[in-house]
């Protein structure tokens, strides 16, 4: 496989583009709905994705997390597949590209996007990076929780809406613990050799028994939010049904996770992206109904 393709990890994409697209289809019926606004927020989110997964491909071989001992997929940078000095040139362009594409988001919703997008960008450098590297320190998950989720829905909605929403906050949410779901399958599996190398990550400072635990709680309390959402009124039925069919994945995949570890955790990655993205258009196509 092209090293580079390795090195943006497509299976890891679907963290951006699911709340993307709710964020959007939220906002669809509204009178000052742009596409135009819709294409250039997803893009550059998945701009930030890529740029995400290279600097935790260039940090964690600089810091010596990344060694022949690794069980998740090949690390370019690690492997000696591209050098470091190319992963980090990628990273900075990717960055680059979309403070580009991000300033035009910024001229069109103003401070409250320009803040975000500082946040987002910093987010991105100091996941694995910097003096205080939030991979590092069990920041991981909370990191996707906010910024695929809460930062990704409400602000694309608020982009489209010059407002937030209880909506856009309750799927933000929802959301935003099903991306969490996926950080803590890459980092259960890592338990290991993150420990060797001195990373503590949420799964090593609570074990496989109780990451387990909140594995299951990241995948079915999105579901939660949604059927409340309803009862409350603040979610329409349909979309909540359609949703509520990806739980059949959910159990499934809760199911493995409880029986698996190490290296056969790699398929559930994938599996548990795949469920981020079904959830969210499914959603999606609720309430282009409603």
């Amino acid at each position: 496989m092209n090293p580079w393709i390795l090195a943006i990890r497509p299976r890891t994409l679907p963290a951006a583009i699911g709340p993307l697209l709710v964020g959007n289809i939220l906002a669809l019926q509204l009178t000052q709905f742009s596409l135009l606004i819709a294409c250039v927020s997803m893009l550059c989110a998945v701009l930030l994705q890529i740029a995400v997964n290279l600097a935790n491909d260039y940090f964690d071989f600089k810091s010596g997390v990344d060694t022949e001992e690794r069980l998740g997929p090949v690390r370019v940078t690690q492997s000696g597949l591209l050098s470091p000095t190319k992963v980090r040139n990628a990273m900075s362009l990717c960055l680059l590209l979309a403070l580009l594409v991000g300033s035009y988001l910024i001229w069109h919703g103003g401070w409250p996007i320009a803040v975000l997008a500082t946040a987002a960008i910093l987010g991105a450098l100091c996941y694995s990076g910097g003096p205080y590297p939030l991979a590092s320190h069990g920041l991981g998950e909370l990191a996707a929780f906010v910024f695929f989720g809460l930062v990704a829905v409400v602000g694309s909605y608020y982009l489209q809406a010059g407002e937030t929403s209880v909506q856009a906050w309750i799927l933000g949410s929802a959301i935003g613990f099903l991306n969490a779901a996926i950080m803590l399958v890459n980092n259960t599996r890592d338990m290991v050799t993150d420990t060797k190398a001195g990373k503590q990550t949420l799964a090593v400072r609570l074990g496989l028994g109780q990451a387990r635990v909140l594995y299951q709680a990241f995948v079915y309390l999105p579901f939660a939010l949604i059927i409340a959402g309803f009862f409350l009124g603040f979610l329409p039925g349909l979309p909540v049904l359609l949703a509520g069919l990806s739980l059949i994945i959910a159990r499934k995949l809760n199911t493995d996770f409880s029986q698996t570890s190490g290296a056969e955790l790699n398929p559930l990655l994938g599996r548990t992206a795949k469920l981020t993205m079904i959830f969210s258009a499914l959603f999606s196509i609720g309430l282009v109904f409603v």
